[in-house]
């Protein structure tokens, strides 16, 4: 039965593939080897295959080589484009230093000129006490002046008098003669005392009109003092009412924060050692108590800086993202029923770096089961970040990061469906929903 079928087959085939045969000549005599036609097919098959595949193998190199290069260009352009964005951010950075360089300056400028009005308007209050202590003596001058016209004018009369009493019955030339003396006298004593008057008088006129001028100008010094305190004033409060809302949004306390960084930076002479208008032992004066309350409250507004810095507020990825997945219960991605999810998922490009959220010490960077690569930061207040399913890590257990800071790269470890970053808030060891942080920060930074 197979013989027959395979002379059939051989039948079939010889058509295209005639019997060959192979001689071989060797000292011991001359053999041949017959190829029939099925073998012939065979072969012309087993080398067709080999031929495709290499041609297949060969495309797929090629293949893999040029996606490969193309892979490269994508990687550069990205590059390019982060360093393009940094660049950006950095000189964004630099400018908003800058403007808080001259908002510094700013404010030192006005303290000064507050200063400068101060002295000028404590200049004006001796001016106007010398001035009184000057009309005082004019007035107690001319009182004294009176007195002395008056007991001359008595001296006069005594003196006639007795001159009646010595010569007896006096002629009347000697009445007359005596009363042109004593007419004389009194005369010449009261034009000088007239004189001496008038001359107070102008004086003390001048002194008044003095006064006025001075009183007019404490008066426009006091509403330029106004108008410089209301200025400073308002813009303190402008600026402490965002980061108030800030942190409130966040479900934090600013009175607490404010009295944790107190309590931290409470050596003497460090940067929040607070800044009084001295006084020299005196009652402050109104004016006085307005800058000391404009001080206060520039001092909470730095209080509020450094609190900022320290609360993890803001996105921790600068480049493009989705949110893929929220804070709270939903279907496990992978098919294990309903469970708590206690981050935000940021979906984005693999590589994308990845920052830190605020000031913190890192605490762990490495592998744990569900997350993959992991970085753990512990900030202020109780406050711990969480960083999952990175590609890289680029940061040590210990090393201290700021704000802004670049800890890792985005990627797909761990748990995962596709690239994204898992990222969490905690609080005293529980988790929170970090879109508050997030969104509290939109309006600030």
């Amino acid at each position: 039965m197979l013989t027959r079928l395979a002379f059939r087959i051989n039948t079939q085939l010889e058509r295209f593939f005639p019997e060959q045969r192979l001689f071989l000549k060797s000292d011991a005599g001359t053999h041949f080897l017959r190829l029939r036609p099925a073998t012939q097919a065979i072969a012309a098959t087993v080398a067709a295959l080999a031929v495709s595949w290499t041609i297949v193998a060969t495309a797929l190199i090629m293949m893999n080589t040029i996606g490969a290069g193309s892979g490269r260009e994508q990687s550069m352009r990205r590059q390019s484009m982060f360093e393009e964005r940094l660049t950006l951010l950095s000189a964004d950075r630099e400018a908003r230093a800058k403007e808080a360089i001259l908002a510094q300056d700013r404010f030192n400028a006005a303290l000064e000129e507050v200063s400068k009005m101060q002295e000028m308007l404590l200049a004006s209050e001796d001016r106007r006490r010398e001035l009184e202590t000057g009309i005082e003596v004019i007035q107690n001058t001319l009182r004294r002046t009176i007195k002395e016209r008056d007991e001359a004018r008595g001296e006069v009369s005594r003196l006639a008098l007795a001159l009646n009493q010595q010569s007896g019955v006096a002629t009347d030339m000697g009445r007359i003669r005596d009363t042109v003396d004593t007419l004389d006298y009194l005369t010449t004593a009261l034009g000088a005392t007239a004189r001496d008057r008038d001359a107070k008088e102008t004086e003390t006129e001048k002194a008044r009109a003095d006064l006025a001028a001075l009183e007019s100008e404490k008066r426009a010094l006091e509403l330029k003092h106004d108008a410089i305190f209301a200025k400073l004033e308002e813009a303190v409060t402008v600026s402490m009412e965002p980061l108030d809302k800030m942190f409130r949004s966040a479900g934090l306390d600013p009175d607490d924060l404010i009295a944790q960084v107190r309590k931290g930076y409470s050596g003497q002479g460090g940067p929040l050692s607070p800044i009084t208008v001295s006084t020299s032992g005196m009652v402050l004066t109104a004016d006085e108590q307005r800058a000391n309350a404009v001080l206060k409250e520039l001092e909470e507004m730095n209080l509020y800086r450094m609190a900022a810095f320290k609360v993890p507020l803001g996105m921790p990825v600068k480049s493009a993202v989705r949110f893929t997945s929220g804070f709270g219960g939903r279907s496990d991605p992978l098919g294990r029923g309903y469970r708590m999810h206690e981050g935000q998922d940021l979906a984005g490009d693999y590589g994308a770096p990845i920052y830190a959220t605020a000031d913190g010490v890192v605490t762990y960077a490495g592998w744990e089961n569900g997350y993959g690569r992991l970085v753990k930061i512990q900030h202020a207040f109780g406050i711990e970040t969480r960083y999952g399913h990175m590609s890289q890590i680029r940061v040590e257990v210990g090393q201290r990061v700021s704000r802004g800071d670049r800890i890792g790269d985005m990627g797909n470890s761990g748990r995962s469906t596709g690239t994204h970053l898992h990222y969490e808030v905690r609080i005293s060891g529980g988790a929170v929903n970090p879109m508050k942080f997030i969104k509290a920060a939109s309006d600030v930074f």
